[in-house]
């Protein structure tokens, strides 16, 4: 089964259907996704806009679900932007801070029940500062 997405006019996921393997093949049985897109269209009209999206993630990174946004630019299909500042990291294609990397908690935070949860509003005020120690929940 091969797995297309798809998209509204915003390029946000608001359906995966799987279609049949030889639905996407051509003459010589070779899985082509215009194919594809042309018999998802076939099924579900003309106007709609479809991608390929696959189990494995071999395609655009992961396989599409509902609410993610397929980026031309890093062609992948990201989750929702956790928050206005955070960026796509070019190779893993998930968004991260602006800052790096999660602190990494010393034994006595972890002892302490510590978390690091990402503060837009103190990065907004001060991009040299986002991640904040907090007590976990």
């Amino acid at each position: 089964m091969a797995n297309f997405a798809q998209l509204d006019e915003n390029n946000v996921v608001i359906q995966v259907v799987q279609i049949y393997d030889q639905d996407c093949c051509d003459s010589n049985g070779t899985e082509t996704e215009s194919i594809g897109i042309a018999r998802c269209q076939e099924l579900f009209g003309s106007d709609t806009t479809w991608i390929q999206t696959s189990f494995s993630g071999r395609k655009r990174y992961r396989l599409a679900g509902i609410g993610h946004k397929y980026d031309a630019t890093h062609d992948a299909f990201l989750l929702p932007q956790p928050y206005p500042s955070w960026v796509v990291d070019n190779t893993t294609k998930e968004w991260v801070s602006p800052l790096g990397a999660e602190p990494t908690l010393t034994e006595d935070e972890i002892a302490a029940r510590k978390d690091y949860v990402w503060d837009e509003d103190a990065y907004q005020a001060d991009n040299t500062t986002g991640w904040t120690l907090t007590d976990r929940q």
